[in-house]
């Protein structure tokens, strides 16, 4: 079976803080190190399961997270941006399930740890069909797209809820539960990849019971910026209508074409707050 990791850093065990997931530092140097961990947890647990193939992702910040000399050995790595698919590049209909590793709340969440969408400064909330979602709603259209189930889910006990609307036969690995935007109650990192491992494993095992994404198509992402002065941006692109003066809806029955536009928002976005 092939195997499709997409990983962000915020919902690591223990991350609390942005110091903890972005370079330089020791701070940050330690929690890679985490994160590396929990990512080779999924793939020994996958392999557990009957896993044989694996493309990891690396899809946070600068998207060079990861050391490859310490990756798991069975797995292939992609790395920098930017990339036409940003989390989801790579995946297509030759891979059998997609796991989503290290997940955080939304931007619209409330009281998930270091919670945003995409682009912090720009992005204040997104909702897929009327519900509010994080980025593991949105990447999840592009498994849609493919006809790939998304089967495992970790982060916090928010980013989990808010992912099963869209992937509901989900395995879920809760390693914190969030205090606040910048505390959390995490399991020891011992424990974390322990009950990674075992989550990938019961995912696999279970595939033929997990289905695609639930996503009612044609589909409707709707982005609520910080400010006016994005969402005029966001409007130069094609299927980008104005609902408000801060909001903008995407609408499009492919929901491969309703991620790239999304993510051509982002860039956009990108440019402005940065």
């Amino acid at each position: 079976m092939r195997v499709f990791l997409s990983t962000d850093m915020e919902g690591t065990a223990g991350v609390v803080d942005w110091s903890q997931c972005r370079g330089p530092g020791q701070e940050y140097d330690y929690y890679r190190g985490q994160l590396q961990a929990e990512v080779n947890a999924a793939i020994d647990g996958a392999m557990a399961a009957g896993g044989t193939e694996f493309l990891v992702n690396d899809s946070h910040s600068t998207m060079q997270n990861l050391r490859p000399d310490e990756l798991h050995g069975r797995a292939s790595y992609l790395s920098g941006k930017h990339k036409p698919l940003y989390m989801m590049e790579g995946l297509d209909d030759s891979y059998d399930a997609a796991f989503f590793v290290s997940y955080h709340g939304s931007a619209g969440s409330t009281g998930s740890v270091l919670h945003h969408t995409y682009n912090p400064r720009a992005i204040a909330e997104v909702r897929l069909n009327g519900v509010v979602t994080g980025e593991a709603g949105i990447n999840a259209l592009v498994a849609l797209a493919h006809g790939v189930p998304v089967v495992l889910i970790s982060g916090d006990r928010v980013t989990i809820d808010e992912a099963q609307p869209f992937c509901p036969d989900i395995e879920s690995v809760v390693v914190k539960d969030s205090i606040s935007h910048n505390a959390a109650l995490s399991v020891h990192p011992e424990r974390a990849r322990e009950l990674i491992h075992d989550g990938a494993r019961r995912a696999l095992a279970r595939l033929s019971d997990i289905r695609p994404p639930s996503i009612t198509l044609p589909a409707e992402l709707t982005v609520r910026f910080h400010s006016r002065a994005f969402a005029e941006l966001a409007c130069a692109l094609r299927n980008v209508e104005r609902r408000e003066d801060k909001v903008v809806a995407l609408r499009n029955d492919d929901p491969l074409q309703l991620y790239r536009t999304f993510i051509a928002t982002v860039l956009l976005s990108r440019g402005v707050s940065e």
